[in-house]
């Protein structure tokens, strides 16, 4: 059973990310504060869920949160700041969407910069732990799947509707003979050593 949150007279919020390791496509950040009544039976670690799941609880905790942000750092901003650096800076925008602000923030894994003053904890494997942080990592990788399913329409190639741009056979073989796209993420290594793109 996930906890609530980690201090419970504060307004909290969770947060997270999702698409991290992916070659292409942004990295998606979530923050939800959720009210102190709030519960679930479905709602855990978006990586124990199947997509139909994950996009069924995407309304309900859209409806109930008292406030939720998301926001994605697209490719450039990855490229140059680096993914690390982008991953938190997602965390940051999307705080700063909630109304009212939080008074703690709650972190899934173990990085992350101060946002403002505001005084936080990050929690390793923290979205099976809180459902704040649960809530946050749907939120992240829902609309991220979104944005990569929108893509493959684009790209369809590459096949994004099925691997979200993570690095499968199927994206890295296309990589190698249609070269990378505009989405893809130049400062990652595309292809493995032995598959280097003439270039």
């Amino acid at each position: 059973m996930l906890q609530l949150k980690i201090h419970n007279e504060l307004i909290e919020c969770g947060t997270d990310e999702a698409g991290r390791g992916c070659l292409s496509g942004p990295v998606t950040a979530g923050a939800v504060i959720l009210p102190d009544d709030f519960s679930h039976p479905w709602l855990t670690d978006s990586k124990q869920l199947t997509h139909k799941k994950r996009m069924q609880l995407k309304p309900i905790i859209e409806a109930e949160a008292i406030s939720y942000g998301v926001a994605h750092v697209m490719m450039e901003e990855i490229d140059k700041i680096n993914i690390l650096n982008a991953s938190i800076l997602g965390m940051h925008r999307s705080i700063a969407q909630l109304t009212p602000q939080p008074q703690f923030i709650a972190i899934d894994g173990n990085r992350f910069k101060p946002y403002g003053n505001t005084p936080y904890e990050t929690v390793v494997k923290g979205d099976g732990k809180f459902l704040h942080i649960a809530a946050a990592s749907i939120l992240a990788k829902t609309y991220r799947d979104i944005y990569m399913e929108e893509l493959d329409a684009k790209y369809p190639e590459y096949g994004w509707r099925q691997n979200k741009g993570y690095p499968t056979k199927v994206h890295r073989e296309a990589i190698k003979k249609y070269g990378p796209t505009p989405f893809h993420r130049m400062s990652f290594r595309l292809l493995p050593e032995q598959l280097k793109l003439d270039v």
